[in-house]
């Protein structure tokens, strides 16, 4: 049965973080929340982690994961970023934003995308996650929550609980999240002089960061 950590969404409390990083370190899955909806998360060095994060959503190897980093300071070591793309992702984090960029060697395979090589890195503007972050000193390997069969992010950590407390080892309850979904820019044209590529519309603005 999952483990439930209710956390002030203003001042989270560092003693239940632990906790929950203390089970992210024990290969545990996690539901947490974010600055869009609530995501399923593990370490990303832990195979059989996410191996159960990909069966929970019932998604396959061409489903791209995505890195939720603490800051920019932490991409280097994952994604190949000029100075272009670091620009646009400066004025864009922390935000509702995922970029798709050219993953480094240190990226497991099994968590890049098989055919492109690629990798989905975010900067999330919530406090607890940011904390969360900060506890375990890396960044955390994610997915949106969407339960097998709906549409919809879930948003409601108690329904959360109840759909999923046998499948996941923890909640993060900081409240409700907004359910717009990250805003997904593929930044890997520019690394060739081209364009960011849209690939859905989200929470974030496009004019906001110049685009």
């Amino acid at each position: 049965m999952a483990q439930y950590f209710e956390v002030h969404p203003d001042n989270p409390q560092p003693r239940l973080l632990k906790q929950a990083v203390a089970i992210l370190q024990k290969g545990g899955v996690l539901a947490i929340p974010t600055d869009s909806s609530y995501a399923l998360v593990c370490q990303l060095d832990d195979k059989n982690a996410v191996d159960r994060l990909r069966r929970i959503r019932q998604v396959n190897d061409k489903h791209h994961l995505t890195l939720l980093c603490r800051d920019l300071s932490e991409l280097a070591n994952y994604a190949v970023v000029d100075n272009k793309q670091y620009r646009l992702m400066k004025l864009a984090t922390p935000g509702p934003y995922t970029f798709i960029l050219d993953a480094t060697k240190e990226v497991p395979r099994r968590v890049s995308h098989p055919s492109r090589k690629t990798i989905g890195l975010r900067v999330p503007d919530r406090k607890g996650t940011q904390l969360l972050l900060q506890l375990h000193g890396a960044p955390l390997l994610a997915t949106t929550l969407i339960a097998p069969g709906e549409d919809t992010p879930m948003n409601d950590p108690q329904e959360i609980r109840e759909r999923f407390e046998h499948e996941i080892d923890a909640v993060v309850d900081a409240g409700a999240c907004p359910l717009e979904p990250t805003t997904v820019l593929d930044l890997t044209p520019m690394a060739t002089g081209g364009e960011p590529s849209l690939m859905r519309q989200g929470a974030g603005s496009l004019p906001a960061i110049g685009l």
